[in-house]
């Protein structure tokens, strides 16, 4: 006898400014991780279910919904299974750049949906040394982090 969960495929994009050298993030609560670790929020990269469009539209709505935020380009990573073992969703990760002016926080989400979000802007050079304290606690956003972090290191350091 097994448990599936049937999630679908879903998006997970990470969006950054590579003349600024800073990325995007979001707080929201997380009811489970509320439960198992008493955490009020996380701090992730933008994720949601794909609805009736393909996933590189969903990547472009989920940056609009949840960060207020427009993507000048998308850069498909990899599609995997998140938690083969239980459930059925299959995900599809990307690298988002976007341009501007730096970004002040932001209350976002949508209302009719539940959905509550922070967008927060931060330096990587600051997101690779919380990644390395163990200080980002969601598997999504370290893995599109540490895929910049490889594919383009100079990113990671402060400009000069």
């Amino acid at each position: 006898e097994r448990e599936i969960e049937d999630h679908g495929e879903a998006i997970c994009v990470l969006p950054y400014n590579a003349a600024r050298r800073t990325a995007v993030l979001v707080r929201q609560l997380r009811a489970p991780v509320l439960f198992a670790a008493g955490a009020q929020e996380t701090l992730e990269a933008i994720a949601g279910v794909i609805e009736n469009e393909d996933a590189v539209a969903c990547a472009h709505r989920e940056a609009k919904e949840e960060a207020l935020l427009d993507l000048d380009a998308l850069e498909h990573v990899f599609s995997a299974w998140t938690m083969p073992g239980i459930s059925s969703e299959r995900m599809h990760f990307y690298l988002g750049r976007y341009t501007g002016d730096a970004r002040r926080e932001l209350r976002a989400g949508v209302a009719g949906e539940h959905e509550d979000t922070t967008a927060v802007e931060f330096a990587l050079a600051d997101l690779a040394r919380m990644a390395d304290a163990n200080e980002l606690g969601d598997v999504k956003t370290l893995l599109l982090l540490q895929t910049l972090r490889l594919r383009q290191p100079h990113l990671f350091s402060a400009p000069g």
